[in-house]
């Protein structure tokens, strides 16, 4: 069998096709280049997986892998993926996590963590990765003298008892709250963080569950809360049972996603501006006086970057992509941030993403005020998005000139992460802005638009979506 290993290995983690372009042989070479090139023998890697029927094998490939050159494998079992990054805080040891996050049943990943939940991308390392495991899987892994050793921990509960601590829920008034698991990880997390699975004190949630049992197969929808049709099942509960609130998670329970009492999305990026605001806050009683740094990536909207100003922090802006907002995290000792895609990050874990920890500071600032979440919402989400908007070009760089060159003179261009074009003023307090930026893995581009008016954001973005869709002459 001949592997793509270009078409496996992504900019940010390992993803592809079960028994095709992932097989256990495969993993078990990915292992062994993951921990030559972390120098992880003699020391202890973490190794968990997701829900789906795939996930076991490759694991236990994975451990063989990594054991036959020296690790000591720590396997945590069944576990979300932000469960993966507490394990690999905890033993400050690195982490693969076997997932696709809300791919569908028939794929298969890793995720990778260096020591203390720090990224790995391929300019980081995941290349040099790939590139040792292409050798092994034509040679053969050679076994070290001292092969590694292999033990279970169990980390749900610990787990789950430091994100208490992290947010406190014991005070906030009672809340009936749907939560949309979407036969992933969160079938699990949920109970224990939120309920009392984890025999932890009981909160003032009555948490309605929808989906929680474990299945790989994803017999109910897809697990991606980002596209609206895997929203319905949970907007109609939440009005059905006239909750407070609803959340979703993804597979792999690392993203949330917020609806309101009436069913309408919560924007990730009003999102982002309620949890900057409680942790700023958190930051200045604790440490009065220190700067306060906090990230959101550029295609939030504007509101979140007017919250962090306003509540005194200094907002930095970053490119998309998970390794490296964990890398620009630390380089900046930022205390949070927020993208558009509801991945959120946190100084207290280790700089990576953590869902469950944004739905609790929700719950908490939410739950702390008596006004139903549509209107505690309404001032993080002033202005007007348009979502993401894929599309299928056949040539990306045509459909970008043809953008650029049609809003030459209506727009100031900056090319920091795709092509950003903000609108030149045309008058006091009307603004739009838009970014287009491709995939780094298929022939899409991708579109985001905010405007001050929702008549605004609707024209510039069928403006813009049928330049991109337009063959060139």
């Amino acid at each position: 069998m001949t592997i793509d290993w270009n078409a496996i290995v992504k900019t940010y983690d390992v993803r592809g096709l079960v028994g095709t372009a992932l097989t256990p042989a495969v993993v078990e070479a990915l292992a062994a280049g993951f921990v030559d090139e972390l120098n992880a023998a003699g020391q202890e890697v973490v190794v968990g997986h997701d829900m789906r029927d795939s996930s076991p094998e490759f694991a236990d490939a994975f451990a063989a892998g990594a054991r036959a050159r020296g690790a000591n494998v720590v396997s945590i079992g069944l576990c979300s993926t932000d469960e993966s990054y507490f394990a690999s805080g905890v033993l400050d040891a690195p982490a693969a996590m076997f997932t696709a996050s809300h791919n569908p049943a028939s794929y298969n990943g890793i995720k990778f963590s260096r020591a203390g939940a720090r990224g790995i991308s391929l300019d980081t390392g995941l290349a040099a990765i790939r590139d040792r495991a292409i050798a092994y899987l034509e040679s053969g892994i050679d076994e070290v003298e001292n092969t590694g050793t292999f033990r279970e921990m169990h980390i749900l509960v610990q787990y789950a008892s430091y994100l208490r601590e992290l947010v406190s829920l014991a005070n906030i008034r009672p809340l009936k709250v749907v939560v949309d698991a979407g036969n992933g990880m969160g079938g699990l997390t949920v109970p224990a963080v939120l309920g009392t699975a984890s025999d932890l004190e009981r909160l003032p949630l009555e948490i309605i569950p929808m989906y929680f049992e474990l299945d790989g197969t994803f017999p109910n929808h897809e697990a991606n809360p980002l596209d609206p049709k895997n929203l319905v099942d949970l907007q109609k509960a939440v009005v059905e049972h006239g909750a407070h609130i609803g959340l979703a998670f993804d597979g792999d329970a690392d993203r949330c996603f917020v609806v309101d009492e009436n069913g309408d999305a919560v924007t990730p990026s009003a999102v982002a501006a309620i949890v900057a605001r409680r942790e700023i806050a958190r930051e200045k009683r604790d440490n009065p006086g220190a700067a306060v740094t906090v990230l959101h990536n550029l295609l939030t909207s504007k509101v979140v970057e007017e919250v962090i100003v306003a509540d005194g922090a200094k907002p930095v802006k970053t490119k998309v992509g998970h390794s490296l907002i964990k890398d620009q995290m630390a380089a900046t000792n930022a205390i949070f941030g927020g993208e558009h895609s509801a991945h959120y990050y946190f100084r207290d874990f280790w700089g990576a993403d953590n869902g469950m920890l944004a739905a609790m500071h929700v719950l908490a600032e939410f739950g702390a005020q008596s006004e139903p979440l549509s209107e505690f919402a309404k001032k993080y989400n002033p202005y007007h998005l348009s979502g993401e908007i894929n599309s299928t070009v056949s040539d990306v760089a045509a459909a970008k000139a043809r953008v650029v060159s049609a809003f030459a003179d209506r727009a100031n261009f900056d090319e920091f992460d795709g092509i950003t074009a903000q609108g030149k003023p045309a008058e006091a307090g009307s603004w739009w802005w838009f970014n287009v930026r491709a995939s780094n893995t298929e022939p899409l581009l991708r579109l985001n638009v905010e405007a001050s008016t929702e008549a605004d954001m609707i024209q510039i973005r069928d403006e813009v979506l049928k330049l991109i869709k337009q063959e060139a002459e």
